[in-house]
């Protein structure tokens, strides 16, 4: 598989170590913008750039019929536009707030103790995330995952915030330390008890690999996708 790497940062450099090293060929390395000469007729798209370009970087591939596996947050409110471009053009996108495997079992374990605790509104809802200092987004895509996923299955929520939970507001706390590859957790805390439930990535590799898993499922495919398609057996 000839892999195009649009972001060429910490993650795309991990990326392409390890995508090479399961024989697929690496085509580009770009910290510019993708054009049809430098994604050197790639089967596909990794994307992990930044959130000012990420938008015009994923349409410039499906507009050109590369598939792209996409990895950068901060840019979500355009995703339909982008999904809709996907269609148009008879290709396919995938978005992941996350590719780790051990995150997406996590955001699975998220939904199902939102169920539980739906009706024991004694327990107060925090969630909570630490990343390193460069990123740039906050709260990280993976917490907004695991907040949806909680709204989703409570219905004492309606929405998300930074800081402190209040009211029908879930909060999150987004905390910034030198060389965190990232840190989520859930806690459910009562006058009597607390819950929680807590991911720690050690490295960057299960992201890179989860990445490269996507970019190789999506072969062939075509529409609109996520990793729990990948990972549970959709298609």
């Amino acid at each position: 598989m000839k892999i195009a790497l649009v972001g060429y940062g910490k993650m795309g450099k991990i990326i392409g170590e390890l995508a090479a090293g399961k024989g697929h060929e690496i085509v580009a390395q770009l910290n510019e913008s993708p054009t049809l000469e430098n994604l050197n007729k790639a089967d596909v798209a990794i994307e992990f750039s930044n959130p000012e370009v990420a938008f015009d970087n994923i349409k410039f591939c499906l507009e050109h019929k590369i598939p792209v596996i996409c990895g950068t947050t901060g840019w979500l409110e355009r995703k339909p536009e982008i999904e809709k471009i996907s269609i148009e053009n008879n290709t396919a996108f995938l978005y992941g707030s996350n590719f780790s495997l051990g995150v997406n079992l996590f955001f699975a374990l998220n939904e199902k103790l939102a169920q539980l605790m739906e009706n024991f509104g004694e327990y107060n809802v925090q969630l909570a995330e630490i990343h390193h200092t460069q990123k740039k987004d906050a709260p990280s895509g993976t917490a907004i995952s695991l907040a949806e996923g909680i709204i989703k299955n409570n219905k004492k929520f309606q929405a998300w915030k930074l800081e402190e939970t209040q009211g029908d507001e879930l909060g999150i706390f987004a905390l910034r330390e030198d060389e965190v590859p990232g840190t989520h957790s859930i806690s459910y805390k009562s006058e009597v008890d607390e819950i929680e439930i807590k991911h720690t990535a050690f490295n960057r590799n299960g992201f890179a690999l989860g990445a490269i898993l996507a970019a190789e499922w999506i072969q062939g495919k075509k529409g609109n996708f996520s990793m729990k398609d990948v990972l549970f057996g959709k298609s």
